[in-house]
């Protein structure tokens, strides 16, 4: 097609070569000359349907037509672009001011990067079938862009974070995935950015990373909807504090973690499940009839709640299996939980603070709800400054009774009769004989996904193979 063109515009200049042209004529060649020019610019990028362009990149090298890195593409990408990779690419890709590109392997395949993928300042960015790992850094670099999607993307084995989202971005991952094995977290959430995992598609796993599985700092957001695996995350020696929880947060973060799509499950992190410090705010709930959110045998602590944050438990959580508590409150937390939600089998026998809850240093635990069982020590231990409110909770089978609190702490609660002495297993003052505070707070509601069911299956219509 080439040839044809550059024939063509041989044939112009010769068909003028024996007089002077007029001013229409010159007019006319020059249209010409412009439509065969753009015809041949269109040819070089690609394939073009439904408006899409088309790069192609065979990191093989065994196609000599494609480009041969993923950089070289963008280089000539532009707006609603797909870049179509197969085989293993060695590259730091960066994705910098970019927007509505599409950049994976073709659908139901993988592509391979030995290096980073980096996403800057850019927007409407969907990543597919990318699976990561960066020997000398982190494997997902989002920074200030917007409406990010990863599906059916790995990033293990990295020498830092598996996928990092700072500066305001706010990134979906779609499962299945997976960020295990990393020399830091699995995910870093920082900077009041958002990180969603709709897992419609298959299982998210966050496991076996030297730190948390998931960091959130900086009034930072992790959601997870379901489907999601967070385990075996390890403390790191080096850290200033304990670092191997399931998930941390810090600095005014914030957590939903609903089960929607399936059964979240937190277990087997060294330093706890989830580790909430300086006004951060947690909410547990189910979304969906039969699935269950799980926080269990995380070594000492199912979740640690301290310096003014809050945790609300809404329907369907279960914390077992936690030698010393299942929830340890200190520094003026707060617990609102309500609902058929289970604390159960946690603590161990000779430490004198084990409890299914502790809420200590001016802290205040309200239930509405839910069953606080056959744990090692007290249901609730109560201790400086702190409360209890309690109604239609039940506290069978812990081992030193149903609540226990020191001489400075208070309960108000159902199970205390008007006048007289409280019941066997309650070791509690009351500081008033006004009943129970009435504070109903509704759970969150489940977004709607049409949304990522809709861009994946666009992925999936534009990238399959032909």
């Amino acid at each position: 097609m080439t040839n044809t063109i550059m024939l063509s515009l041989e044939s112009l200049v010769r068909q003028n070569t024996f007089r002077r042209p007029n001013p229409v004529e010159v007019l006319s060649m020059l249209c010409r000359c412009r439509i065969l020019l753009l015809l041949a610019a269109a040819l070089t990028v690609g394939t073009s349907a439904h408006g899409q362009s088309y790069y192609y990149v065979d990191c093989s090298g065994t196609n000599p037509a494609d480009f041969s890195t993923i950089g070289a593409a963008l280089a000539v990408a532009g707006p609603n672009s797909y870049i179509l990779v197969t085989g293993t690419c060695n590259e730091k890709v960066n994705i910098t001011n970019f927007s509505n590109l599409n950049l994976g392997a073709y659908y139901g395949s993988v592509a391979t990067i030995n290096g980073n993928v980096s996403v800057t300042a850019s927007n409407s960015v969907f990543l597919y079938g990318l699976n990561v790992t960066n020997p000398a850094g982190n494997g997902f670099e989002i920074n200030s862009s917007h409406n990010v999607t990863l599906w059916t993307c790995t990033a293990n084995g990295n020498a830092g974070t598996g996928l990092g989202v700072a500066t305001i971005s706010d990134v979906v991952v779609q499962g299945p995935g997976s960020f295990d094995s990393n020399g830091s977290s699995g995910i870093g959430v920082d900077s009041n950015s958002v990180l969603a995992v709709v897992a419609l598609g298959g299982p998210v796993d966050i496991s076996r990373n030297h730190g948390a599985g998931v960091g959130v700092n900086d009034g930072a957001l992790f959601k997870t909807y379901g489907n999601a695996t967070i385990e075996n995350n390890i403390n790191t020696s080096t850290s200033i504090r304990p670092n191997g929880y399931g998930i941390q947060l810090l600095a005014g973060a914030k957590l939903q973690v609903g089960s929607c799509n399936g059964t979240n499950q937190i277990s087997g992190n060294q330093s706890g499940g989830i580790d909430a410090r300086e006004h951060s705010r947690i909410s547990i709930w189910a979304c969906a009839p039969v699935a269950e959110n799980i926080i269990k045998d995380n070594g000492p602590v199912g979740v640690e709640l301290g310096m003014g944050s809050e945790l609300a438990l809404y329907t369907n959580v279960v914390i077992s299996g936690h030698t010393e508590a299942g929830i340890d409150m200190y520094g003026g937390a707060q617990l609102y939980m309500i609902g058929p939600n289970l604390i159960s089998q946690n603590g161990s026998s000779g430490n004198p603070r084990s409890a299914g809850v502790v809420v200590d240093g001016n802290s205040e635990a309200y239930l509405r709800g839910g069953t606080i069982s056959t744990n090692d020590g007290p249901g609730i231990l109560t201790l400086v400054n702190s409360s209890v409110d309690s109604v239609g909770a039940t506290f069978p089978d812990n081992t030193r009774g149903k609540i226990t609190c020191d001489s400075s702490a208070y309960l108000v609660s159902d199970l205390l009769p008007a006048h007289g002495n409280p019941p066997p297993g309650i070791l509690c003052r009351t500081p008033h004989d006004l009943g129970n505070g009435d504070r109903a707070a509704a759970a969150p509601v489940a977004p709607d996904f049409t949304p990522q069911q809709n861009q994946t299956a666009q992925y999936k219509k534009f990238a399959s193979p032909k």
